[in-house]
């Protein structure tokens, strides 16, 4: 009976073991004493109940502990009497608790039972979800897939629809695509044609620019040529001229020299000059605008003489009238001075703002250091001079001339008949005229050089009637009316 009893109890308290260890499971994985979302229902009122009935019926027959002693077993003893005794008595009450007990079990069995088909069925609910969520994730797949083969479709089928109009209009295509490539095929020949015949044209013109390019370059060679040949020759005749100036110039000396010597060991008396003879009362100014011309048609015949003067500094007009030649002379910026008889004449020079005095060209030659001028002019005033006295003006002017000084003399021309016939009788104060060959000999005797003679007014233009006289005769009796000489001093 007490083994039974220890038994009993052994068995009670494992079950408790084992309910505490299921509970602890259950607890560890169902922390929240939920499966799937939904409660369990706590078994643990009823574990206790069972266990405190377990408890009872291992309690049947036994006594309540005492303190050891003499007493105690004899309680105990007693007791255990008691209880065997009454067993008979108790014994189907002890089953009838432990069927109780073993339906309590059964209960909590079925009941862990029923939580464990709960558990699964949240598993299984669990993974439901799950796989519905799996397979709604692969339906959106599968939708967008859908969506993206319905697109793909729907350009598959316009492009389909393109390829059946393509194919519809293939051989229209075709056509007018050999049409093209023949037309193409024409014009790119064309193309090549012009090509060929462009380059044709270009090699020609580049021969042809090529063979004028060498014709222009030795005409240029020859030009440059010629040119070089001209300067040789220009500077060889300067230097011709220099050396035909040297010797001129060593001549005159050698001349001038031999002069002197004889001129000392003579010493024959000056005789004085004859005094002038005194002019006619005339209008003189309305005289030269009468038979001489007016004073811009002078000005622009003594426009010659500009050139030659152009290097001067400082130039005397001996004779100067009217002033055409002084007004050339500051148009050029070269400074000259007048010098006449006639105080009328040099009172209308002085209203035109020209530098002019009124006095004897000998005087005022005489008057100037030597050497002092750069140029000396004199047009229509040797003819009134008296012929002894010409040469006394040419060695005046030399003297008082730099060397390399101008010497310029204009006057009527002897060799010309119509001269002599109609124009040089017409001034009553003419003296008497100068050949040209005479004036060049006296510049000659006063030491100058490189003396140029030139016709001036040619006789045709106040006598048309001449020009039927045959050239040559013309040239030789009818040149100019007048004519200047012009020599630089040695």
């Amino acid at each position: 009976m007490a083994d039974a009893e220890s038994r009993d109890t052994l068995a009670g308290q494992e079950i408790v073991e084992i309910a505490r260890e299921i509970r602890e499971r259950v607890r560890a994985r169902y922390p929240d004493g939920a499966a799937g979302g939904a409660a369990l229902p706590d078994l643990l009122p009823i574990l206790h109940a069972r266990d405190a009935a377990q408890a009872k019926v291992a309690a049947i027959g036994s006594v309540n502990p005492r303190p050891p002693g003499l007493v105690n077993s004899v309680a105990q003893a007693l007791k255990k009497t008691v209880a065997r005794l009454l067993d008979w008595h108790v014994r189907e009450q002890i089953e009838f608790n432990r069927s109780v007990v073993a339906a309590i079990e059964a209960v909590l069995e079925a009941l862990n039972e029923n939580n464990r088909a709960l558990v699964r069925l949240a598993g299984i609910e669990r993974e439901a979800k799950a796989r519905e969520a799996a397979l709604r994730a692969e339906i959106e797949t599968q939708a967008a897939e859908c969506r993206a083969l319905r697109e793909e479709m729907q350009a598959l089928l316009a492009e389909a629809r393109e390829l059946k109009d393509v194919r519809s209009h293939w051989a229209q295509w075709r056509q007018e695509w050999e049409q093209k490539l023949s037309i193409n095929e024409v014009q790119f020949l064309r193309s090549v044609a012009d090509l060929e015949a462009a380059s044709q044209l270009r090699a020609s013109s580049m021969e042809t620019s090529f063979r004028d390019l060498t014709r222009s370059q030795h005409k240029d060679f020859t030009l440059a040529l010629e040119r070089t040949g001209t300067d040789i020759q220009k500077r060889l005749w300067a230097d011709l001229d220099k050396v035909r100036t040297d010797f001129e110039r060593l001549i005159h000396a050698e001349l001038r020299l031999i002069r002197q010597r004889a001129a000392a060991g003579t010493q024959a008396a000056a005789s004085p000059a004859p005094p002038p003879a005194p002019e006619p009362a005339l209008d003189w100014l309305w005289f030269a605008e009468r038979f001489r011309g007016s004073a811009e048609y002078v000005r622009e015949k003594q426009r010659f003489y500009v050139p030659y003067f152009q290097d001067c500094g400082f130039v005397a007009d001996l004779g100067c009238g009217r002033g055409e030649f002084l007004g050339l002379m500051r148009e050029a910026g070269i400074q000259a001075r007048g010098v006449d008889l006639s105080g009328e004449c040099v009172a209308l020079c002085r209203s035109l703002g020209l530098e002019a005095e009124k006095a004897d060209l000998f005087e005022f030659l005489a008057g100037l250091p030597d050497a002092a001028l750069d140029g000396v002019f004199s047009a229509q005033v040797i003819e009134h001079l008296p012929p002894e006295r010409v040469p006394e003006l040419i060695r005046l002017a030399a003297a008082k001339l730099r060397r390399g000084g101008l010497l310029a003399l204009e006057t009527p021309n002897p060799e010309c008949l119509a001269a002599l016939a109609v124009h040089f009788f017409l001034d009553p104060t003419h003296s008497r005229p100068v050949p040209a060959g005479l004036a060049r000999f006296y510049m000659e005797e006063c030491g100058f050089g490189g003396i140029e003679v030139h016709p001036l007014t040619p006789a045709i233009e106040t006598m048309p009637s001449l020009a039927s006289i045959p050239e040559d005769f013309r040239a030789s009796f009818f040149d100019g009316l007048d004519y200047a000489i012009l020599g630089r001093k040695l």
